[in-house]
């Protein structure tokens, strides 16, 4: 009988037990469930050991100190604010608190970010501007760290070494700043701007991109001539930036430019013309030729060169007179005065008009009177425009301000000389030139007048000698 309840005591100690591991278990569970483990924070604020409710209270009244540390280095500290914390968080710290939870209590320590519902964006980002501002003012007294570079100079590619230096890394800190923007005391590590180094993908494609560039050239055309422009020879110094954007040195490709341009452009220069009686002779260019836009021609180049590509027209052309285009240009034969063009002889009172190398129409004249130094300007101009009828207005000698009507107007020249007919002119004698000519136009038979008129063309020559 001492046996019997002997057994059953142990049987009842024994159930006993169970039932305290059993209530402490479920205790336990109960606890982890509803309370944060004891190394928690929520945006720095210690909420070890409290319920969600607790926790929601605290951080109801938590005051934001607003101090920024670098490190140990206080750089901002701005007046106090409330963190915005209200009610509406409760789901949020309840969230939270089921993340973090463990079946054992833990010692793991974790910090999470929690943005308030009432959170002051003003206050965030007049803070954030102000730790900005601070670190570039803090960087100005510090030493920049020294990028490693390609760079083509003097022909050749180098690859610099970096420079370490003692400046923040302003992206870096910022980032960390943003990751901690609403705790009260927001500590930066103090990262420093660290340099590309001569080893690293980006030197490396900047020391290929240039490689590529030497090896590229462009045929680039003028009117009927091809120059072969080598980078190699022409492009001596350049650098690449980070983001591959291309710096070019083009001095010696613009003087290759220039030099084209003096070799081939007409704007006034001597163009050798040979007349109807079959002499050679130099004459002035003034309106008529062309020119090459230099600085803009050099940029084309460059940019071509830059993409690969390999030939090149000739564009940016540029004149002087009422059409600035370049009036000559696409002009190659008769050393570029052309087959179709006006020929006037001051010493003979005569024009000569051709279409194609076909004479159409020639005519005796009177050009600008000689004694009051009214002469026909001699030089390459080109027919401005045609206007039919026209009324001429302006000086000449003995006549300040006339004004007369004509049937047929073509000028060439912006101080407003032209061919016209002249039905008030009766002495059109070959010497009348002398002390009766024009105003410094040319005067034309008004019988012959509209054959002449109907035979020129805009932006054709007038060669006047």
């Amino acid at each position: 009988m001492v046996i019997r309840k002997i057994n059953i005591i142990i049987i009842s100690s024994i159930t006993v037990f169970v039932v305290l591991i059993i209530v402490g278990i479920a205790g336990l569970s109960y606890y982890q469930a509803t309370r944060f483990n004891h190394s928690i924070m929520i945006n720095g604020t210690d909420v070890g050991g409290l319920t969600a409710d607790q926790t929601i209270k605290k951080l109801k009244a938590l005051v934001l100190k607003n101090e920024v540390y670098i490190g140990d280095k206080l750089i901002v500290n701005e007046k106090g604010t409330k963190a915005g914390f209200t009610n509406n968080d409760l789901p949020s710290v309840r969230s939270l608190l089921k993340k973090q939870q463990t079946w054992w209590p833990s010692s793991v320590a974790k910090d999470y970010s929690l943005v308030p519902s009432k959170a002051e964006n003003e206050r965030s980002q007049k803070l954030r501007g102000e730790v900005a501002a601070k670190i570039a003012l803090m960087n100005k007294s510090l030493k920049a760290p020294l990028d490693a570079r390609a760079s083509l100079n003097q022909g050749r590619i180098f690859v610099s070494n970096s420079v370490g230096g003692e400046q923040y890394d302003t992206a870096k800190l910022l980032k960390d700043y943003d990751q901690h923007e609403y705790y009260s005391v927001i500590h930066l590590k103090a990262v420093r701007s660290v340099p590309i180094e001569s080893d690293s993908t980006i030197v490396k494609n900047e020391k290929k991109k240039l490689q590529e560039l030497v090896q590229k050239s462009v045929a680039y055309q003028v009117q009927n001539t091809t120059y072969t422009l080598k980078a190699s020879d022409l492009i001596k110094n350049a650098t690449v930036s980070k983001d591959m954007k291309m710096t070019i040195d083009t001095s010696g490709l613009e003087n290759r430019v220039a030099a084209i341009n003096r070799s081939q452009s007409t704007l006034n220069k001597n163009f050798q013309f040979k007349t109807h009686s079959g002499s050679v002779i130099s004459v002035q260019g003034q309106s008529y030729g062309w020119a090459l836009d230099v600085p803009a021609e050099t940029k084309r180049i460059q940019d071509a060169l830059e993409k690969g590509d390999t030939s090149l027209r000739a564009y940016n052309v540029y004149g002087v007179g009422y059409s600035t285009y370049g009036i000559g240009y696409h002009v190659t034969a008769n050393h570029g005065i052309g087959d179709t063009y006006a020929e006037v002889s001051i010493e003979q009172q005569r024009i000569w008009i051709y279409q194609n190398g076909k004479l159409k129409v020639t005519t005796n004249v009177v050009t600008g009177r000689q004694d009051t130094h009214e002469d026909t300007p001699k030089g390459v101009w080109y027919i401005m425009y045609k206007q039919s009828p026209s009324t001429l207005v302006g000086s000449e000698s003995g006549d300040p301000h006339y004004s007369v009507k004509v049937k047929y107007w073509a000028p060439f020249t912006d101080s407003g000389c032209g061919f016209h007919d002249a039905y008030w002119r009766h002495n059109w004698a070959p010497n009348a030139y002398l002390n009766q000519g024009s105003g410094g136009c040319v005067n034309t038979p008004p019988n012959v007048m509209k054959q002449v008129y109907d035979n020129l063309t805009q932006n054709e020559p007038v060669v006047i000698y």
